[in-house]
C-alpha cells in the first residue's frame, strides 16, 4: 500500500484530488491529509471518505517543522502532493506577509522534512519516492497578445504578492532539485473550477450570487482572459505526472478553455436559466441586470493561457472537459449541495465579501 502525504487536502483542489485518487486506486493506497483548516479548508469536502481505514486527517500548519517531521518519521511516505498555499490574489494584496510565510516558508519546511526522510547516506534518495509541488500559471505574469501562450520555458514575471510567493516557492523546489537532485516535479496549472470551490473565486461567487439575486461584481471592464481547467482533469494530470513524468521537470497543465470574465458570467446566467425549472422563483431574477462593474483589482493581469504541449507529449495527459460541459457539471453540483454553500458563505466570509467587492 503506497502512502501519499497530501498538504491542503481539505481545500478545493486538494479535496477533489483525494476523491479522484480513491476512485482510481481504492484500497491500494493510503492518504494522509495535512491541512491547517484556514478559510479555504473545509472538512465537509471529505465527509464521504473520513471513515475510510486508509485515510487519515491531521490538522497541522505546514510551517510547523516539528509536526511535519514527525509525520514523516512515523509513516513511510512515498509520495508528497503539496497543494497547501494561500491562493487568493485579493487577500494577498491586503496581507502579503501571510502569503510569504505559508507559500515560501511552508514549502521549505515540506522540502526539508521530505529530504531528511528520504535521503540515503550516499546523498541519493530512496527509489520511487517523489514530491510534487502544485503551482500556478500566474507566476508567468500576463500575456498581452492573442495567440501567445505560457510554456515551461516562459520567464517568470509575477505581478501580485500571491504570484510572487508562488514563484518563490517554485524556485525553492527548483533549487532542491538542482542542488540535491531531490526527486520532485512542479506543475503549473491554469484557473480551476468545479465542486467544492469556495465562493471567493469567480465561478462559484457568480453562481451563488445569481441564485440569491445579489449583484455580480465584475472587475474593470470584465475582459480579462483566463484559461479554465475542470478540476478533475487537473487531478488526473497531477497523478499522471507523478507516475509518468520525468524527475526534475516542470509541466504546465492547462485547459484550452480561454474565456473573458464577462463571457463566463453570461454563460453562468444562461446555464442557470436553462437548469432551473420555471416553477423556481429564483429564475425570474437571474438576469444581466445583476452585473455590476467595480473598481479593477490592483495589478490585474490581462490574460493567462497555457500551452500543455509538453505534458501531452511526455505524459499523455490532455484536458478532457470542455467548458460548456464542465460549467454544467459544476452548476449541477452546487444545486445538489446547497447546504454546503450555505455553510461556507456564513459568518466571516460575508464580512470579507463586503470588504473586497464594494464598488
Amino acid at each position: 500500500m503506497r502512502t501519499y502525504l497530501v498538504t491542503g487536502g481539505a481545500g478545493f483542489i486538494g479535496s477533489n484530488y483525494i476523491h479522484y485518487m480513491f476512485r482510481k486506486y481504492g484500497d491500494a493506497i493510503r492518504i494522509i491529509n495535512v491541512d491547517k483548516l484556514t478559510y479555504a479548508g473545509n472538512l465537509e469536502n471529505l465527509k464521504d471518505v473520513e471513515d475510510y481505514p486508509n485515510y487519515t486527517f491531521i490538522r497541522a500548519d505546514i510551517c510547523d517543522a516539528e509536526t511535519i517531521s514527525r509525520i514523516f518519521e512515523e509513516n513511510d511516505i512515498e509520495r508528497v502532493v503539496h497543494f497547501a498555499a494561500e491562493s487568493h490574489v485579493d487577500r494577498s494584496i491586503k496581507n502579503p506577509d501571510v502569503f510569504v510565510k505559508t507559500n515560501v516558508l511552508g514549502t521549505l519546511t515540506m522540502l526539508n522534512a521530505a529530504k531528511a526522510a528520504w535521503e540515503l547516506p550516499d546523498g541519493s534518495f530512496k527509489p520511487d519516492h517523489k514530491f510534487l509541488h502544485v503551482s500556478t500559471d500566474e507566476v508567468y505574469g500576463s500575456l498581452e497578445e492573442e495567440g501567445e501562450y505560457f510554456y515551461e520555458t516562459t520567464p517568470y514575471d509575477p505581478h501580485s504578492p500571491y504570484s510572487a510567493s508562488k514563484a518563490s516557492s517554485d524556485f525553492m523546489v527548483k533549487a532542491y532539485m538542482d542542488t540535491y537532485k531531490f526527486p520532485a516535479n512542479i506543475t503549473n496549472c491554469s484557473n480551476n473550477y468545479g465542486p467544492y470551490q469556495v465562493p471567493e473565486k469567480l465561478i462559484p461567487l457568480m453562481i451563488n450570487n445569481a441564485l440569491n439575486g445579489k449583484s455580480l461584481p465584475v472587475y474593470g471592464d470584465g475582459k480579462n482572459v483566463r484559461d479554465w481547467l475542470y478540476v478533475e482533469d487537473h487531478c488526473k494530470g497531477i497523478d499522471m505526472v507523478q507516475e509518468k513524468g520525468r524527475l526534475f521537470e516542470t509541466y504546465n497543465i492547462g485547459g484550452h478553455n480561454e474565456k473573458q470574465n464577462i463571457e463566463i458570467i453570461h454563460i453562468i446566467l444562461d446555464t442557470l436559466r436553462e437548469k432551473l425549472p420555471d416553477s423556481d422563483p429564483r429564475k425570474a431574477h437571474i438576469t444581466e441586470d445583476l452585473i455590476t462593474y467595480v473598481t479593477d483589482r490592483k495589478g490585474h493581469d490581462r490574460r493567462y493561457a497555457i500551452a500543455p504541449d509538453k505534458i501531452k507529449a511526455e505524459v499523455g495527459w490532455y484536458p478532457e472537459t470542455m467548458f460548456a460541459e464542465g460549467i454544467k457539471k459544476t452548476i449541477e453540483w452546487y444545486f445538489d449541495h446547497e447546504d454546503w454553500m450555505k455553510n461556507v458563505t456564513s459568518g466571516d466570509y460575508q464580512k470579507y465579501y463586503e470588504e473586497m467587492y464594494k464598488s
